[in-house]
């Protein structure tokens, strides 16, 4: 290794992760694919049996006609009047809660706000009239609970959109409404598409282990360990005492933290493998350094 700190990408990953969720798929690739690199995640992704793309940004779905896709691909986000532009000269379906939008854009997926509380109109005759017109070819809605299964918003949502369709009664529009969690949740969501994000990278919604729904983690990051030196009882390690020997231990240090992604909420929260064996992580995250537990009597 020549960087102190790599992120490796497992496309393969991606692939069989996407090849075990439920088609249609609409695999979200925003934010340089959750951070995994746009390219060739794409190529994974539509590789493991995606036929849709979505982003949060119309530079975002120009960025793909780029890379020569060609598949139909999604803008989820709020637009200004120049990025609507954008994403239509990107040929891309844009998500429409209002009239500007829906007169300006060739293909809109109106959006009905079932409970989310972010985009999308909670005005149901706003809706209806929306879907209505012949440049809407779908209809959507976004869970807010879907990841919390004792939860009942995500009934109630699910049986919001279920009426709101059977009010609009077309069949020549794409139907969509389930994040990863809801995907993996419950069929009834499924409907015409399932738009999956952070399950395409292995990640599971329901903070369990990614197995457990046939999941493989995509990403690792690595570093080297820089230093190791030995700690008494009483004594601490890293920035506000957060952590305190309670016998003779030894600790390492890690040149990597919270500038390189490595979230600092998993201050004394976490392991880290060295050469394969698992040591818990002790004080708090650094910007660039982390410290490890290796034991008492760890190997040279």
């Amino acid at each position: 290794m020549t960087d102190r700190a790599v992120a490796r990408i497992d496309l393969g990953a991606v692939e069989r992760n996407c090849t075990r969720l439920p088609k249609p798929l609409c695999a979200v690739v925003k934010a340089d694919a959750y951070g995994h690199g746009m390219g060739p995640v794409v190529e994974a992704a539509l590789a493991g049996g995606g036929t849709w793309l979505a982003v949060a940004t119309a530079a975002e779905a120009a960025e793909l006609r780029t890379l020569a896709v060609d598949v139909p691909v999604l803008v989820m986000g709020a637009l200004t009047r120049d990025e609507l532009q954008m994403a239509i000269d990107a040929e891309a379906d844009v998500v429409a809660w209002s009239e500007e939008v829906a007169e300006a854009a060739p293909r809109v997926h109106v959006k009905l706000d079932t409970g989310m509380g972010r985009l999308g109109t909670r005005d149901r005759e706003l809706a209806l009239r929306l879907a209505a017109r012949p440049n809407a070819v779908g209809l959507m809605t976004h869970f807010a609970t879907a990841d919390e299964p004792d939860d009942d918003l995500f009934l109630a949502q699910l049986e919001a959109f279920r009426e709101f369709l059977d009010e609009v009664g077309r069949d020549d529009v794409v139907a969509h409404a389930a994040n990863s969690a809801a995907a993996l949740r419950d069929p009834a969501a499924h409907f015409d598409m399932v738009r999956c994000g952070i399950a395409i990278y292995g990640l599971d919604p329901f903070q369990a282990d990614p197995r457990e729904h046939g999941l493989e983690p995509a990403l690792s990051l690595h570093s080297w360990l820089a230093s190791v030196r030995r700690i008494e009882p009483g004594e601490s390690v890293g920035y506000g005492r957060r952590w305190r020997a309670r016998e003779p231990s030894w600790i390492g240090t890690v040149p990597v933290g919270y500038g390189d992604g490595w979230r600092r909420a998993l201050t004394n929260d976490c392991d880290l493998l060295i050469r394969g064996r698992r040591y818990p992580l002790v004080g708090t995250v650094s910007m660039d350094n982390v410290t490890v537990d290796v034991g008492p009597d760890p190997e040279a």
